[in-house]
């Protein structure tokens, strides 16, 4: 394990579950790639919990801003 490649705080590359399986296996957006990133990392890549919890909340809010401006 590496810094950038399978970082523990992604799951780690043994992990079924590690972040950029999950949105490669679910062909997620940018935006929906980076909630599942930001969720799934929540407090294990610095203490700040609530930071990437309101970074994966930006990510939400603008993917559904998107939708509504197309009309959904």
């Amino acid at each position: 394990m590496s810094k950038v490649n399978h970082p523990p705080h992604y799951g780690g590359e043994d992990n079924t579950y590690e972040a950029i399986k999950v949105i490669e296996a679910w062909n997620l957006d940018f935006s929906l790639g980076n909630v599942i990133k930001y969720i799934s990392r929540a407090g294990k890549k610095s203490p700040d919990l609530v930071e990437d919890l309101k970074k994966a909340r930006w990510y939400l809010d603008r993917f559904i801003s998107n939708l509504e401006k197309e009309g959904f």
